[in-house]
């Protein structure tokens, strides 16, 4: 019995059931086909799950998703309109049909949808079991997403390439007697991953004092002496697949205080890395770089290590299982992020992220990119 149907039957439900569109993580891995607009997927407990779609995407339903395809007409939607004008209540009498019997539904499946089954069946809500098990990746998944991270490591390159050889003056860098702005490196991160297959969305590329806010994606012109972070999780259009790495760089001398803390960092990432494996806990790791933090003199608080070490990543960017004080246990074929940080006002901040497989004796790292403050 997989997780899923186990889930099912813990619940005493007959099916579960997902409304959503293809860019859910959820809708993608268990039909493997992207679609714009919410879809229906119901799979009977013990049986193969069924994808329920408007008439003009059923035949590329059947050529692309791995599971059974209905068209809404198909599974009978039009005639229950006739009785039951309000959408909801005809998807609910559709569902509830099917199904014959109670249901099963993710925590983010709609509520007015949830109140009109309610009126045919028990509803009762899942607590992750697709999430846990996609979690778990698959030799194909480990490829796909160490290929997304190669790319990932390319861009990097070429975007600390564009900061190293950029002019100077006055302290600002420019480009092409421009200024070089945070907004313009977005930009060329974006469109040389989407010329090789990638989007790219709210990318991090902040300088100077935006830097002590950890998601800033960064505003105005690139400064030398300052630190610069670059945090780029591209998404593989072809796949749904997801990447992840940070980079925090200086084009000139960094100040005492951000040369200390990313020697601090680089550091607690190594520890990091070093204690992973399958059957240690996501919480016993991140309270190591916590203790490590603090025994070299960045205690957590309102600055300083501020945020959980690493999560999961697959067709989320983030997704189970967590590094954090909450993480359970790490499974292998898991793929997780580490990413320590320090972030400080006064002087800016310092983040440093890798990506990679746990295995069940190692993390084997997929990032491949050089480490260097100064550039």
């Amino acid at each position: 019995m997989n997780s899923l149907d186990r889930s099912i039957e813990d619940a005493d439900a007959k099916a579960y059931v997902i409304f959503a569109p293809g860019d859910n993580p959820d809708m993608r891995y268990l039909t493997g086909f992207s679609v714009s607009d919410p879809v229906f997927f119901i799979k009977k407990l013990h049986m193969h799950g069924t994808l329920i779609v408007p008439q003009m995407e059923k035949d590329r339903a059947i050529a692309e998703s791995k599971c059974d395809v209905l068209s809404r007409g198909d599974a009978g939607y039009f005639g229950y309109l006739e009785t039951e004008p309000d959408p909801y209540a005809a998807q609910a009498r559709m569902i509830a049909d099917i199904a014959g019997g109670n249901v099963l539904v993710p925590r983010d499946f709609p509520l007015i949808l949830a109140r009109e089954l309610e009126k045919f069946c028990r509803v009762k809500i899942d607590r992750g079991t697709v999430e846990k098990t996609r979690s778990v990746k698959t030799k194909a998944e480990i490829e796909i997403i160490r290929g997304c991270q190669k790319a990932t490591d390319e861009t990097m390159d070429f975007i600390i390439s564009k900061i190293r050889n950029a002019e100077s003056e006055n302290g600002e860098l420019r480009c092409g007697g421009l200024p070089l702005t945070s907004g313009y490196l977005r930009s060329e991160i974006e469109c040389f991953l989407l010329k090789r297959g990638f989007s790219s969305k709210d990318t991090i590329v902040s300088c100077g004092p935006e830097t002590a806010m950890p998601h800033c994606t960064g505003d105005g012109v690139i400064l030398e002496n300052e630190p610069v972070v670059i945090d780029i999780f591209p998404c593989d259009l072809k796949t749904g697949y997801y990447a992840d790495m940070t980079r925090t760089v200086v084009r000139g001398e960094p100040s005492p205080e951000i040369e200390d803390m990313y020697s601090a960092v680089s550091a607690a990432k190594k520890l990091a890395k070093d204690m992973i494996r399958s059957k240690v806990s996501g919480k016993s790791v991140h309270n190591a770089v916590v203790n490590f933090f603090e025994e070299s003199g960045y205690k957590s608080g309102a600055e300083g290590f501020i945020h959980s070490l690493g999560h999961g990543v697959g067709l989320a960017v983030h997704e189970s299982p967590s590094l954090s004080p909450s993480g359970g246990e790490l499974e292998y074929g898991n793929i997780v992020t580490v990413e320590p940080g320090l972030y400080y006002k006064k002087y800016g901040g310092v983040r440093l992220e890798d990506m990679g497989l746990v295995e069940d004796t190692r993390f084997d790292c997929f990032t491949k990119y050089e480490e260097v403050l100064r550039i």
